[in-house]
């Protein structure tokens, strides 16, 4: 018998460090829980990665920005993005008063 799995369970509170973890990994996708509370991307760090990634934001909030775009993006729960292969991108704030839930969504 196959058990449900929840993306709530053992979630790390007020953590110092982001929490990553591969739900999912097949040659053409990877979904991965991440967990922040708080943590950004360093100053000048920019995120530019060989695959798209799709993330929603489950719980918690955040902000990204985009490299040459003036306005960040606001995620709040249920809110989502999709993040072309190479699109320069970091994370310019999470919620430091409550865990923030990701779930991202790799592809080729």
């Amino acid at each position: 018998m196959t058990l449900p799995i929840n993306l709530f369970w053992d979630l790390p509170e007020n953590s110092d460090d982001e929490h990553f973890a591969d739900l999912l990994k097949t040659k053409v996708v990877r979904i991965e829980r991440i967990v922040t509370s708080g943590q950004t991307s360093p100053p000048g760090f920019w995120y530019e990665q060989d695959e798209g990634e799709w993330v929603i934001v489950l719980r918690g909030a955040a902000v990204l920005e985009f490299e040459g775009e003036s306005r960040p993006c606001r995620l709040e729960p249920g809110d989502y993005v999709d993040i072309p292969a190479r699109r320069r991108h970091r994370i310019a704030w999470t919620d430091p008063g409550q865990v923030t839930v990701w779930l991202a969504v790799f592809y080729n």
